[in-house]
């Protein structure tokens, strides 16, 4: 892992990322996608109803196809960083200069909201081990609920306004619920509750600096220090964590299919629910419609993901043969998960176990795992340190990859030229510390489940325009760049077929972006998207003169800045308005359930 390539001396003295890695290296520092699935099972299960494990499977053969066209667009692009968004990007210049960055920068927020979403669910699991919420049956509820009995009565308001908002219950029975409930928020640590400050941001929601949101931070800068490191030293780590999350996790997939366990109710009878977690079967409706196509965009989010094992090209110490292992591999790999882990979750536990708050939040995920083979408390215990070992393992991926992304940005004249920067061991740290600001901010919004899932709804905006873009690179480059060697070259007719997958991605856009609890997130998105255009025009215009950086188009055998010529002519303006119209009309006409 010590080889260094770039004429034969050290490309980390001079401020550059180290070759470094073999394909089995990017795989490891890839192995963070297949955890992804724990991030939105819940959620996913409770938009589609019984629909779910079929949601994910569509989705994962979806993305294994479109990582064929990304494999072929890295290999022409050996000496750059940043993914399939950077090399993508390289396609769109011809025809405008804002659609590059465009790319790259929704790449970017896209994949970086994945180290405050998992660090907002491994402070949930640490706060649950050390600062439990009791459960409502526990001993110590119920022995808190025998001292206070007599503290409520039949003639208490609160009954009468319990009765009132549940129609035909006894006061008895409403005394019982009210008790437990005064129970378990007397018994509740004070750190559960406590927050150093709550504050509303106009359009976008609610921020919350609390218990989470303070552990959360500490477990972004320990994996901070791991990368500070470089690329090979993440790699190791990364290759251990896998190997002790993933095969239990794998076997915990299989066992409830090969011990019997699957209640063929749970995967039958697929219909969508009648609105987003309800547990009442639906019809094919536009509303069911609506939550199906929802799933399959939240997903997207999760099962594309794997596109990540390209970031690494300039790090790869044989890009021209490694880069096509490392996302095939990758992507068979995560085919494996994504099939078996929502299949095992949904057959064993059913569209209404999947609907427990701890399985939505992510934080119960790992009990659920122990009921799915039946372990004991201890099990169940050292599945949850699993479970924060392959948070760990997202988040590490996602440091990785997105922080490179913004350093090829930047290198390639698109994003601020602060983010041109490595430390001695060839990691892109200026990137890294901008990837913790953002997360901090986004920490704050994620530390509860609303606000979680409205970070992901946004961020998944930007991840599907990317999508949009960089498939249909894919014939722009053929049509532009035919010249240039390719090490890997997809079937023709894949990258046709992925063509059209762009504009079901569009589709999926359009319809599902609203279906996930605030119906203007496909604005927001788009209005963040939209703040790389001022960035890159002040990057460009201004610091620049007008002119890329040398070297930033040698790749594509361009120079100075002449960028060629145009031989897709009108078509790729037409893609673009093609997937805008989509998009639009995908929204206008799907709409959720009454």
């Amino acid at each position: 892992m010590t080889d260094v390539v770039d004429a034969g001396i050290s490309a980390g003295t001079e401020g550059k990322l180290i070759r470094a890695l073999d394909w089995k290296g990017a795989f490891w520092v890839a192995a963070g996608v297949p955890p992804l699935v724990l991030f939105s099972i819940g959620g996913i299960a409770g938009t589609t109803g019984k629909l779910a494990f079929v949601v994910w499977i569509i989705s994962m053969i979806m993305g294994f196809l479109q990582s064929f066209t990304y494999a072929e667009i890295a290999g022409m692009f050996g000496n750059k960083s940043g993914g399939a968004s950077v090399y993508g990007a390289t396609a769109w210049l011809r025809y405008s200069k804002f659609i590059a960055p465009l790319s790259v920068w929704c790449n970017w927020f896209a994949w970086s909201p994945v180290l405050s979403l998992g660090c907002a669910i491994a402070a949930g699991y640490i706060l649950n081990a050390f600062f439990p919420i009791p459960a409502a049956d526990s001993q110590a509820t119920l022995d808190w609920i025998a001292a206070h009995a007599a503290s409520i009565t039949a003639d208490s308001p609160r009954v009468a306004e319990y009765i009132t908002t549940h129609a035909g219950t006894a006061p008895d029975d409403a005394i019982k619920a009210l008790l437990s409930t005064d129970a378990v928020a007397a018994l509740t640590p004070a750190v559960r509750n406590w927050s150093l400050a709550s504050f509303g941001i106009p359009f976008l929601a609610t921020a919350n600096i609390n218990a989470t949101f303070f552990i959360g931070g500490i477990l972004m800068l320990i994996i901070f220090a791991i990368q500070h490191r470089g690329i090979s030293e993440t790699a190791s780590v990364q290759k251990w964590l896998a190997i002790i999350v993933l095969v239990p996790l794998l076997l915990i997939g299989i066992y409830p299919i090969l011990s019997g366990q699957i209640v063929a109710a749970n995967v039958t009878g697929l219909l969508p629910p009648t609105a987003a977690y309800s547990d009442a079967d639906g019809t094919w409706s536009n509303g069911g419609w609506t939550l199906f196509l929802g799933g399959l965009y939240i997903a997207a989010w999760s099962t594309y993901g794997f596109e990540t094992a390209v970031c690494y090209t300039r790090e790869l110490k044989n890009p021209k043969t490694d880069t096509f292992k490392a996302i095939f591999y990758s992507g068979l790999a995560c085919c494996l998960f994504f099939f078996l882990v929502p299949f095992a979750f949904q057959g064993v536990l059913g569209h209404a176990g999947m609907l427990a708050p701890g399985i939505i939040d992510g934080t119960g995920v790992a009990e659920a795992l122990g009921g799915l083979i039946g372990a004991g408390r201890i099990i169940t215990q050292l599945l949850v340190v699993l479970m924060i070992m392959a948070l760990f393992l997202a988040i590490m991926t996602a440091m990785a990859g997105s922080s490179r992304t913004l350093y090829q940005g930047a290198k390639d004249g698109w994003l601020p030229k602060y983010l041109d920067h490595v430390n001695e061991n060839g990691a892109p740290t200026r990137a890294m510390w901008t990837d913790f600001a953002f997360n901090l901010f986004l920490l704050a919004i994620a530390s509860d489940v609303g606000g979680y899932f409205f970070v992901l709804a946004v961020s998944n905006v930007g991840y599907i325009i990317f999508n949009f873009l960089n498939l249909n690179s894919g014939w722009i480059h053929r049509m532009d760049s035919g010249h240039i060697e390719r090490p890997w070259k997809a079937p023709s007719w894949l990258i046709g077929l992925n063509t059209v997958l762009a504009f079901v991605n569009a589709l999926f856009l359009g319809a599902g972006a609203k279906v996930w609890g605030y119906a203007n997130a496909l604005w927001v998105g788009f209005a963040f998207a939209a703040v790389i255009l001022p960035v890159f025009a002040y990057r460009h215009y201004v610091r620049d003169g007008g002119k890329f950086p040398a070297g930033a188009m040698d790749d594509l055998g361009l120079t100075g800045q002449d960028l060629g010529t145009k031989k897709a002519g009108i078509l790729p303006y037409v893609a673009l308005a093609g997937g805008l119209a989509i998009v639009l009309i995908a929204n206008w006409t799907f709409q959720l359930p009454a």
